[in-house]
């Protein structure tokens, strides 16, 4: 019988189990399959020549990034976005690339693209967040072919970045969130930020009523703690692959 895989047990400050696989999709110049719980998501980078016509002459790069959810990601299928995607597809996808662009120096990268795809294999919550994490892992990758290529003079990537949800579940605060978790939220939050600690992005939003100053503080230092354990572990995948 179909379902979702079995919830392990984990204290409230816990991230869900992680795994960072580099190489995942051979034919990509880089790549990096995330695993967060029963969350799965494939990352892909592609180098392509050249940048959008809006960024031509600007002596930089660009990187940008597209989010899709295979059918069968969820319990129930889930149609194939086509023609046009929808509103909460193209929001993820800007978010994953304004926090990469944040991590990169751009006139390193020289007149080129580096477009990551993430892959939605198995959707249980935190898909951004996670596709954040391992694309990270892939622009990085990809870079590094680009400078020991001595297609750049230094590797473009200056720092790595990562994301995590956080929320209050049951008037606790809660690290990582599933998706059950997510649906019984109070107050559910995504925040991203850079190796050197430097904050992205901080969306947060209480679903019922409002939330205190100081609740909120807590799950800022809730939220960086898990980052920093994530980051932890984007530099071990990248060491072993």
């Amino acid at each position: 019988m179909n379902g979702p895989r079995p919830r392990v047990q984990r204290g409230n400050h816990q991230l869900r189990p992680v795994t960072l696989e580099c190489g995942a999709a051979p034919y990509a110049e880089a790549s990096c399959l995330i695993a967060a719980g029963a969350t799965r998501v494939l990352c892909a980078a592609t180098v392509q020549e050249g940048v959008p016509e809006w960024r031509r002459g600007a002596g930089a790069g660009w990187v940008t990034a597209e989010y899709a959810m295979l059918p069968r990601a969820t319990l129930q299928r889930t149609p194939r976005e086509r023609g046009q995607i929808g509103g909460r597809t193209q929001e993820i996808q800007r978010l994953i690339g304004r926090a990469l662009r944040a991590s990169v120096d751009l006139a390193a990268l020289g007149e080129r693209t580096i477009l990551l795809d993430c892959d939605v294999l198995g959707a249980d919550g935190g898909t951004r967040t996670a596709a954040i994490t391992g694309a990270s892992v892939a622009l990085y990758d990809a870079c590094a072919g680009l400078l020991e290529n001595g297609l750049v003079e230094r590797q473009p990537v200056r720092e790595l970045v990562a994301a995590v949800s956080v929320g209050v579940v049951g008037g606790e605060v809660r690290l990582d969130l599933d998706y059950l978790e997510d649906a019984a939220a109070g107050v559910d939050m995504n925040v991203v930020a850079l190796e050197s600690g430097g904050l992205v992005e901080v969306q947060g939003t209480a679903e019922r009523g409002s939330f205190p100053r100081d609740q909120l503080d807590e799950m800022l230092d809730l939220a960086l703690e898990g980052i920093r354990a994530l980051l932890r572990l984007q530099r071990a995948a990248l060491s072993q692959g």
